[in-house]
């Protein structure tokens, strides 16, 4: 029984990683957002017929017109591929019969009492599950606790009565994407496997070595994978609380906490240069730490550090409008009644994702006080939050000089700083986005 079991595994793990590099198997991936979409086309463009399954039709009418909606993906290789046919998108989760290897690609949010809503994977697996069949690879590509793959995801594959590691093969891969990233993409960022059984982490490797020119690291389980990807983003979660924290500080000290920072960084070892600004957004550096304190509790472990940086954090949109006031107030003016023009609403710099924007708590916090608000941003030309809609205007001298204050809130590229410099009367520079220009009479730094 013990050989005819080893068998099965060889011959089911074989002959798909033969699939795999005569680039014969149908690859599907579930969710084409800013995870989905990229990995999705890479795997297209390295030879693979792919299918891309979402709930949303707009989405998938757009994918199957070719229509690019993600930063990180190019235009022209979303419309070759295709025109080709090596890429199509369903809403139909039918055609996963087809599929020889499926990638998760779905939200991980948090729900309102900030603990981990994974009904999106759970869904998806579910979806999965109608059709798994033998010799067929799942590979969770979301971002979640540690102890989601084998204790969530494992347990509904295997309900079909077709068992992990044998019949079919199930693996962890987080997703590094770094919107906005000129340097690193899907394609070329090293790529962290591990797989519930070895033929499970061999199938799912040979899948990545032959889609990736990134290097793909093995780790001995799925909760090492997950709990790899949940450390990623709270080092950084942590960073950028302590760079906050030294901006408050150094602002009641009357220090520069970006000189402070230049001058730190020039130590060529054991200092690495975290920036403060109007707040964490994005759907990772907000939320996934959080995903750790919420599975500690099962250990009995309060991550006390985790939860003070989310704290400090979280209040630097209150601190950025406090001292909108403050300047205000220099100027013989309050917030109520002044206009107040905002640069920018995207989370960082030169993408055009708004996800847990910082920015928007500032403009909840500015209008509720009474100020009359003006958006710009060179990436997002309108946006939706509490059901509100709003319009980005374009940067222009007159609306620079009619603001009582104006507030650079994402430092885009195509900001023209120069014009900014000449026209804003008031200018409070939460990003250091001026450094290299010419100061108006009135500003000020985070």
């Amino acid at each position: 029984m013990l050989m005819d079991t080893q068998s099965l595994i060889t011959n089911h793990s074989k002959s798909l990683i033969d699939k795999f590099e005569n680039k014969t198997a149908v690859i599907g991936v579930i969710g084409l957002g800013y995870v989905g979409l990229p990995l999705a086309v890479e795997k297209a463009k390295a030879g693979y017929k792919v299918i891309g399954f979402d709930v949303q039709e707009t989405k998938v009418d757009m994918v199957n017109a070719g229509i690019n909606y993600i930063g990180d993906v190019i235009d022209e290789d979303l419309r070759v591929i295709i025109e080709e046919g090596r890429l199509r998108a369903t809403t139909d989760f039918a055609f996963l019969s087809e599929v020889d290897a499926v990638a998760i690609c779905v939200p991980t949010p948090l729900d309102i009492y900030q603990q981990p809503d994974t009904s999106y994977v759970v869904n998806s697996t579910r979806a999965i599950s109608q059709y798994l069949h033998q010799g067929m690879l799942v590979v969770l590509e979301s971002t979640t606790y540690p102890g989601t793959t084998e204790e969530l995801v494992k347990p509904i594959l295997e309900q079909t009565g077709l068992r992990c590691g044998v019949d079919f093969f199930l693996a962890y891969s987080p997703e590094r994407v770094d919107p906005g990233n000129k340097f690193f993409s899907t394609k070329n960022t090293p790529k962290v496997v591990g797989g519930v059984t070895e033929a499970c982490l061999q199938t799912a490797v040979a899948l990545y070595q032959e889609v990736l020119e990134g290097d793909v690291h093995k780790v001995s389980s799925p909760s090492v994978a997950e709990m790899e990807k949940i450390y990623e983003n709270t080092f950084r979660h942590i960073n950028i609380a302590l760079a906050n924290e030294m901006a408050i500080l150094c602002d009641r000290m009357g220090i520069n906490v970006w000189e402070v920072i230049d001058a730190a960084k020039s130590k060529p070892y054991g200092f690495m240069a975290f920036y403060p600004g109007p707040g964490l957004g994005g759907h990772c550096i907000p939320i996934d730490p959080f995903y750790l304190t919420w599975k500690a509790r099962e250990f009995n472990y309060h991550t006390r550090l985790i939860e003070l940086a989310g704290e400090i954090n979280n209040a630097m949109p209150e601190f950025v409008v406090k001292k909108i006031g403050e300047i205000l107030n220099e100027q013989c003016k309050s917030i109520n009644g002044s206009t107040v023009h905002l640069l920018g609403v995207a989370y960082k710099k030169d993408i055009d994702d708004y996800r847990e924007s910082p920015v928007l708590h500032i403009i909840e916090q500015l209008e509720e006080r009474g100020a009359k608000v003006i958006i710009s941003d060179t990436c997002i030309r309108s946006f939706k939050h509490h059901n509100q809609h709003y319009e980005c205007v374009t940067v222009t001298s007159e609306r620079l000089k009619d603001a009582d204050i104006t507030v650079i809130t994402t430092d885009h590229s195509q900001f023209d700083y120069e014009l900014i410099s000449k026209a804003a009367s008031v200018v409070f520079d939460t990003r250091n986005a001026m450094k290299h220009c010419i100061k108006p009479t009135h500003y000020y730094l985070l």
